[in-house]
C-alpha cells in the first residue's frame, strides 16, 4: 500500500520541494504550513509518518508533538537546525523517531522514511514480522538489539536511539573488536552516496555514548582509536 507522509513546515519552499521528491518515490503527501492546522488533521486522519519542523510560529514542532502524543503514536521525524541539540534531545524524549538537520539531503530523508516504515510494519505484524526472532536479534554481552524493530537494551534497560544512531551501533556491534573507520560508518548509516563529514559521525557516537551512560554511568563499550575509527568491545 502507498504510504502517506504529512509535512508540517512554515517554509513553503521546503514543503513544495520535499513533496515533489516524495511523490516521485510513490508516496502520498499532505502539506501543512503551521502546527495548529496540522494537529487536528494528524489526529483525525493519521498519516503513516509525520515530518515536523521544530521552529514554527504559534505552535512549534515540540508543542505539536507533545499534543499529538496525547492521542496518537504516528511516527515522527523532526527537521532541525544544526544548533538545536537541546530541542533534538527533548523531541526524542517526547517520542520522536528521528531527526534530520537542515539543510538536508532529500535522499537521506527518503531513506529514513523507508527505515521507519519497515520498523512500523514489523511492529504491527506486517510481512517483515514473519522473520524468525533469532535472525533479527543481535546480542553482544550486555547489549541486545532487535534489528527489525530498532529496539535496544543494555543490561535489560531500554535505550532510545534514532535510526541513524541504531545503524551506526549495529555496524560496530556486528563484529566486536573490529575497527570501523568513519567512512565505513557513514556508508552504513547514510547509504546512497550521501556525503557527511567526519564530525557528523563523531557527533552521533557522542550521542550514543551519552544515551547509554544515562542507564549505565560506567558504559565504555564503544572505543575510539584515534586516527583509525571506532570499535565495539564486547564485555
Amino acid at each position: 500500500m502507498t504510504a502517506t507522509i504529512a509535512l508540517v513546515d512554515d517554509d513553503r519552499n521546503i514543503l513544495t520541494s520535499v513533496s515533489i521528491a516524495l511523490q516521485a518515490e510513490g508516496f502520498v503527501t499532505r502539506l501543512y504550513s503551521d502546527g495548529e492546522t496540522a494537529l487536528k488533521a494528524l489526529v483525525d486522519n493519521p498519516p503513516d509518518i509525520a515530518i515536523l519542523d521544530i521552529k514554527m510560529p504559534r505552535m512549534d514542532g515540540l508543542e505539536l508533538l507533545r499534543r499529538l502524543r496525547e492521542k496518537s503514536m504516528v511516527p515522527v521525524i523532526f527537521l532541525t537546525s544544526k544548533d538545536d541539540e537541546l530541542d533534538e534531545a527533548l523531541g526524542l524524549a517526547m517520542g520522536a523517531d528521528d531527526y534530520i538537520a537542515k539543510p538536508f539531503s532529500q535522499r537521506l530523508l527518503i531513506a529514513r522514511i523507508r527505515a521507519i516504515l519497515r520498523r512500523a510494519e514489523v511492529s504491527q505484524g506486517g510481512p517483515g514480522a514473519e522473520e524468525p526472532a533469532a535472525e533479527t536479534n543481535l546480542v553482544r554481552g550486555r547489549l541486545a538489539m532487535d534489528t527489525a524493530r530498532h529496539r535496544v537494551t543494555w543490561d535489560g534497560a531500554a535505550v532510545t536511539l534514532t535510526v541513524t544512531e541504531f545503524l551506526i551501533l549495529e555496524t560496530l556491534a556486528q563484529r566486536p573488536g573490529i575497527v570501523k573507520t568513519r567512512n565505513q560508518l557513514m556508508d552504513a548509516a547514510y547509504h546512497d552516496d550521501i556525503y557527511v563529514d567526519d564530525r557528523t559521525i563523531d557527533s552521533h557516537i557522542k550521542r550514543v555514548r551519552r544515551k547509554f551512560r544515562q542507564v549505565d554511568s560506567t558504559f565504555d563499550a564503544i572505543e575510539t582509536l584515534y586516527g583509525a575509527g571506532y570499535r565495539f568491545s564486547e564485555e
